[in-house]
């Protein structure tokens, strides 16, 4: 039984793209992605961070997002308490590994080079104090 033609997402995204001259540009075949040192070195100055509710903290419809590695731990948790709306009044505390918290003026990608696994760090965050 055929069900016809199978078209991936991304086929789909090179169509409708910006730069496309129209809707209807379909890629080139064989098309290889650039090799130069560039883009190695970009990807490595950005790491995946999963982030993780804990207790009666809301939780985020995205879990994983990409960080600079130079981002400290407090520009983060800025970012997901104004991600979820919380009050200017309410604490959050993030925790590595379920067990402590980290210098809010530590730089993500060290965390990432000491506690990472699977080329991703694991962050807890909760409104109340868990561990540690």
């Amino acid at each position: 039984m055929w069900a016809g033609p199978v078209y991936s997402r991304q086929s789909e995204a090179l169509k409708m793209s910006e730069t496309a001259e129209s809707p209807t540009e379909t890629p080139q075949e064989g098309r290889q992605p650039p090799t130069d040192d560039s883009t190695a070195a970009e990807e490595k100055k950005k790491i995946d961070v999963l982030l993780k509710a804990v207790g009666d903290t809301p939780i985020m419809k995205k879990k994983k997002w990409t960080v600079e590695r130079m981002r400290t731990v407090h520009s983060l948790s800025q970012f997901i308490s104004r991600f979820l709306k919380l009050d200017t009044n309410e604490e959050l505390f993030i925790y590595i590994n379920q067990s402590f918290a980290p210098s809010p003026d530590q730089e993500v990608g060290i965390l990432f080079d000491c506690y990472g696994s699977d080329n991703k760090l694991v962050l807890h965050y909760c409104k109340n104090q868990a561990w540690g």
